[in-house]
Formats: C-alpha cells, structure tokens, sequence
C-alpha cells in the first residue's frame, strides 16, 4: 500500500509538471507570436510615414527569407534575418520629414543626415538583448562589398553576410517602385544594375544566387 500511494504520488507529480510545461510552452508561443506582431507593427508604422514604400517591408522580407534559404542560412539564424529585415529602416524614425519625403534629390547635408539612419538604428535597438543578433540588417546594410558604403565602410566578407542578402533584394524592391523623383525600373533595367554591381556595391556569391532565383520565378 505505501508501494502504491507513493507510485500514485509520483504520477500526480509528473502530470501536474506535464500540464505545467505544456502550459508555459503555450506561453511562451504566445509571447513569440506577439513580439513578432509588434515588429511588424512597427514596420507598418514606418511605412504610414513615408507611403511611397508602402508594402516594402513584406516583399523584401518574403525574398530575403527565400534568398538567404538558398545561401544555407537556416535556424535561429533565419529568425534573427526576419527580425532585422522588418526593422531595417527603424533607424529612419529619426530622420526629419523634410529630408526623408523630400519630392526630389538630397543636398550633401541632407545625405550626411540621411545616412544617419543606421546609426539610429543601432542606438535604438542595441540595448535589447532579444533584438542585438538581428541588428546585423538595420546597421550593416548601406554598406557596399567595395568598400563604399556606409556608415562603417565595411569591405567584402567584413560585412555580416545577412546583410549582403538583404542589401540585394531591398535594391531590387526599390528600383522597381515608383518614387518622387523617378519612376519604377523595368525589371530587365533593374537586373542589369544588379548584375553590373557585382563585386562593387553587391558580394558576387549572392548575386549569383539571387539571379537564379529571380530567373527561376519568371
């Protein structure tokens, strides 16, 4: 009988922690799930400033998830490139709007403070523990494989390599959007400044891959 009573003790013990554990799994898929919405809450939120990128964010990021697959990138990874391509212009909420909805080209001053952006960003966003594996995205990806770019003027395999994936397809996004000062690029105009970019502005491995990929779409 105490044999038993102790058997029938234990097993209340394992199915009480078996709910406990099930319960906090759920919890904690529910927190994932809403701190996810937030991110692309606020991406939505950038794009309300500045209508003229109005749906960016959500096709730059179905791209750079399907380019950086085709890289090798995979696991937590991927989920750290998810975060910082939604958050990629966070920074820009501390550009002014006279410099950021300007219909028309920027003066030199207006372009030192636009490339402000990633600066902001990493400001912004480094003293969150969750958010400093995406940063990667938010602050590396003005920079140019030459060496060119900005704002720490990384050279070739310097700059995290997320940030050359995503560099490629926010390019690609944005020349064939219609802005203030110039209408959208064919997409055959857009692959040849992509193609012609290699090795200057984009690492040559991913633009490879990225060709493929668009070539393997059409």
């Amino acid at each position: 009988m105490d044999y038993l009573n102790t058997l029938a003790s234990e097993t209340a013990i394992a199915v009480d922690n078996a709910q406990l554990f099930k319960d906090l799994e759920k919890t904690n898929i529910d927190l994932a799930t809403a701190y996810e919405s937030t991110l692309e809450g606020w991406a939505r939120t950038l794009e309300m400033r500045d209508r003229e990128t109005e749906g960016h964010s959500q096709r730059v990021l179905k791209l750079t998830l399907e380019l950086a697959n085709r890289m090798g990138i995979t696991g937590d990874e991927i989920i750290h490139l998810r975060r910082g391509t939604l958050l990629h212009d966070i920074g820009k909420i501390g550009i002014p709007d006279d410099i950021l909805l300007k219909p028309g080209p920027l003066t030199k001053k207006e372009w030192r403070t636009m490339r402000q952006h990633p600066v902001y960003a990493y400001e912004m966003l480094s003293f969150i523990p969750l958010l400093a594996p995406a940063l990667d995205i938010p602050y590396c990806h003005n920079e140019k494989w030459d060496g060119s770019g900005y704002p720490q003027g990384l050279k070739g395999e310097e700059i995290p390599l997320s940030a050359r994936i995503f560099a490629i397809v926010d390019v690609w996004d944005a020349l064939r959007s219609d802005r203030p000062y110039r209408e959208a690029w064919t997409d055959k105009d857009a692959l040849s400044y992509i193609k012609e970019q290699s090795g200057k502005y984009f690492d040559p491995r991913v633009v490879k891959k990225f060709l493929a990929m668009i070539w393997m779409d059409e």
